[in-house]
């Protein structure tokens, strides 16, 4: 498969020059950027371009853009940018600080694939296919509907799914309060961030 170097996926990033040698791509470990050295509080790993269902790993395109581990910082540097221009329509649902150790996009097809119930499934399916209005934030079109914790405490609640109002967003917006959501915990380890890909689906944690 086609793939994309370090340096041409992710030009704005300085990395820790032993975790992308030979032996870390020989055993596969992701490059790290150099903040990691000294910053252990808040680390993700970003899959831009793979999908981890029942922990097979399917491409999403090509060519494929490394995994790697990253600070706040400069994951917020390359996510911010990637969600703001995605075209297509999403619900995201704040993560929960002390709970989440993933927050991945599943797109409409992958749902039940991804072990959503049903009940689930369909209550996003249903709030993607609403009217597009007017972002909250700007006179853009909201084509994200934002869920906060304090609406979906849960993401097995399909009720409060399908009738909570959350917040109607343009991609710019949208991207932004994803960032903004992330930055507010002051740990993590997240193991598994991607990026949106095919026309319409949900970002979720575990």
């Amino acid at each position: 498969m086609p793939r994309v170097s370090l340096a041409e996926a992710y030009p704005h990033i300085r990395f820790r020059p032993r975790t992308h040698n030979w032996w870390a791509r020989l055993v596969g470990q992701p490059a790290e950027c150099v903040h990691l050295e000294t910053r252990h509080a808040w680390m993700a790993t970003l899959a831009p371009d793979m999908l981890y269902l029942q922990g097979k790993g399917v491409a999403q395109r090509e060519p494929l853009r490394p995994e790697v581990s990253l600070c706040l910082d400069c994951l917020v540097g390359v996510l911010e940018s990637e969600l703001a221009a995605y075209s297509g329509r999403v619900v995201a649902f704040e993560p929960h600080e002390e709970s989440f150790s993933q927050y991945f996009f599943l797109a409409v097809r992958d749902f039940g694939a991804a072990g959503l119930l049903p009940e689930v499934g369909a209550a996003i399916e249903k709030r993607l296919a609403e009217p597009v209005s007017s972002c909250a934030e700007c006179s853009a079109r909201a084509r994200w509907l934002w869920l906060p914790r304090q609406q979906v405490p849960s993401l097995d609640d399909y009720e409060e799914i399908g009738r909570r109002a959350g917040e109607r967003l343009c991609a710019r917006h949208g991207a932004r309060r994803v960032c903004e959501a992330l930055s507010e915990f002051h740990e993590a380890n997240v193991f598994y961030i991607n990026a949106p890909y095919g026309e319409a689906g949900a970002y979720v944690w575990i």
